[in-house]
C-alpha cells in the first residue's frame, strides 16, 4: 500500500512509519521539518488535500499543541482540515493515533475523569476525547481511532499484545502499558486487516 503518515518524526509516528516500511509498504512521512527517511517530505496535516491523492491510506500521529495554550480548539480544527482534505483527495482509509484518557475504567467513567489522572496531561487528554467524539460523527471516511495503554514509551517490539475496545486494558498487576514499537505493530495490523473500521480500539499488554 501507499501510506501517508502525518507526524512521522514524533515518538510514535516514526515507529509507525518504520514498521510499515519494514512490511514493504510505500510510506511518505510528513512533518513540519521533514524527516530523514527516503520519501519523507515537509508539510503538515492542513496539506492533506494536496499530499494525500494517490495514497491508499493516511495515518495521523499528530499530537495536541504542547506549548501551554488551550489545545482542544486547534487540535480539532487541524483534524477537521484533515477530514476535508481526505474528502477532496478521495482517500477514505484513515488511522488516528489517539490517547488513553477517553478509555473507560468503569461504566460511565473515563480514565481522564479519575482523581488520580495527572493534571499535567489533563488538557491534552480532554482534547483527545473531543477528537474521538469528532470522528465518531464521521461516516464517509473509513477511520479507526487507536488508543494506547495508559503508559506508552519506547521499548521492545514483541508483536504480542491485546486489542480491546473502549475499556482500558491492564495486566494482572494493574499496569496499563504498551511499547511504542508494539503500538506501531497494532496500527500496521489494522491497516492491513481493516477489522475495526469506524471504531475505536485500545491496545496494551
Amino acid at each position: 500500500m501507499k501510506i501517508l503518515v502525518f507526524g512521522s518524526t514524533g515518538m510514535i509516528g516514526q515507529r509507525i512509519a518504520a514498521e510499515l516500511r519494514n512490511r514493504g509498504h510505500e510510506v511518505t512521512g510528513v512533518s513540519r521539518r521533514g524527516g530523514t527517511a527516503e520519501g519523507d517530505i515537509k508539510g503538515d496535516i492542513h496539506d492533506a488535500a494536496s499530499l494525500a491523492p494517490g495514497h491508499d491510506a493516511v495515518v495521523t500521529a499528530i499530537a495536541p499543541p504542547r506549548d501551554g495554550t488551550e489545545p482542544e480548539g486547534p487540535f480539532l480544527e487541524a483534524n477537521k482540515a484533515l477530514i476535508e482534505g481526505l474528502r477532496t483527495a478521495g482517500v477514505r482509509r484513515l488511522i488516528v493515533v489517539g490517547g488513553a484518557g477517553s478509555l473507560q475504567v468503569a461504566p460511565g467513567q473515563d480514565l481522564v475523569d479519575t482523581p488520580e489522572f495527572p493534571e499535567i496531561y489533563k488538557k491534552e487528554a480532554l482534547a483527545g476525547r473531543a477528537l474521538l467524539r469528532l470522528y465518531r460523527g464521521i461516516d464517509d471516511l473509513d477511520w479507526t481511532f487507536v488508543s494506547p495503554a495508559a503508559e506508552i514509551a519506547p521499548g521492545e517490539r514483541t508483536g504480542v499484545f491485546r486489542v480491546g475496545g473502549d475499556t482500558l486494558l491492564s495486566d494482572e498487576q494493574g499496569r496499563s502499558f504498551i511499547s511504542a514499537e508494539d503500538y506501531a505493530v497494532a496500527v500496521a495490523d489494522e491497516l492491513e486487516k481493516n477489522e475495526n473500521v469506524r471504531k475505536r480500539i485500545g491496545v496494551a499488554y
